[in-house]
């Protein structure tokens, strides 16, 4: 999985509560990204078996709103997550390093 910054973006966002299901539009105010980009990543997350997703059970005429898809981190995924995140972090710190003693 490469993790680019809209990838760690949406994978915080799903650390912030690991165990609680997450959907589109409140992944999207999480980030700030736009549905064209969050949606292609949750797609490549479920292909990585990082991410898996279920539509809520809800009758949309009662509810007064569509149906909703949950997306939420598969153990493997949470396990994966924390690992990319943590190396993610340790890159930019060394990146800001050298870019202090550059300076």
């Amino acid at each position: 999985m490469r993790i680019t910054t809209s990838v760690a973006s949406v994978l915080a966002a799903f650390l912030a509560d690991p165990e609680e299901g997450h959907y589109g539009l409140e992944l999207m105010r999480a980030t700030g990204l736009p549905s064209g980009t969050l949606y292609p990543i949750l797609v490549r997350l479920q292909d990585a078996g990082w991410v898996e997703a279920h539509w809520e059970d809800v009758d949309p005429a009662a509810a007064g709103r569509p149906a909703r898809r949950y997306y939420r981190l598969t153990p493997n995924g949470a396990t994966s997550a924390r690992s990319e995140l943590q190396a993610l972090q340790r890159k930019i710190g060394v990146l800001g390093k050298l870019a202090e003693g550059s300076a």
